[in-house]
């Protein structure tokens, strides 16, 4: 979908997205979709590619706006991914993680060094014990695939430019090579493998 005025269900999910968000904000200005157990209404033809581009009836979401605001509601259940107002939940499909983490930044501050990322839907979150950095490997190809944690069991795909920064940051810690945020200690590479 383009800039073209929405479908009558898929405005309808996005006013109620307004709706919760000016209503009642949560953690980092979040509507507390944690908190809502609205009845299940079914499904919401919403997927979101693994490259993290969000796609409606078939079509990209053209309006980054409309991507952000769906983004706010977005949340993990055991059985899959709902869009959540105090009012409907409805179902989407995910191909992989729901974000992208964009850019990464290295700060120092008082509690030593940190790394703050951006995500394609505008987060910014700083990796740590409650913000967790992961790194899976394809057994097929080798390839690794980093995520982020981002809040609540939502994860974002770190991008790869933003994952080889990583590597180039990366220290040895035994025969383990990782970044360290808040504290926090991430391998992102086997052990014993070489980082550059």
């Amino acid at each position: 979908m383009t800039d073209a005025p929405a479908t009558p269900g898929l405005e309808g999910v996005a006013q109620a997205a307004r709706n919760a968000q000016a209503g009642a904000a949560g953690e980092r200005g979040l509507p507390p979709v944690w908190l809502w157990n609205p009845p299940h209404c079914g499904e919401i033809d919403i997927r979101i590619r693994k490259d993290g581009v969000w796609f409606h009836e078939g079509s990209p979401i053209g309006r980054e706006a409309l991507v952000r605001l769906f983004s706010t509601v977005l949340r993990r259940d055991p059985d899959g991914y709902y869009l959540v107002t105090p009012v409907e939940k409805m179902k989407i499909t995910v191909e992989d993680a729901p974000f992208i983490a964009t850019r990464v930044d290295r700060l120092e501050g008082e509690g030593g060094e940190a790394l703050v990322f951006q995500t394609n839907v505008g987060d910014t979150v700083v990796a740590g014990p409650d913000n967790a950095i992961r790194v899976e490997i394809d057994p097929a190809t080798g390839e690794p695939r980093p995520y982020l944690h981002v809040r609540r069991g939502l994860e974002a795909l770190i991008a790869r430019p933003v994952f080889y920064e990583l590597v180039e940051m990366a220290t040895p810690r035994g025969d383990t090579w990782g970044v360290t945020s808040n504290g926090a200690f991430f391998p992102i590479a086997p052990p014993g493998a070489a980082t550059a």
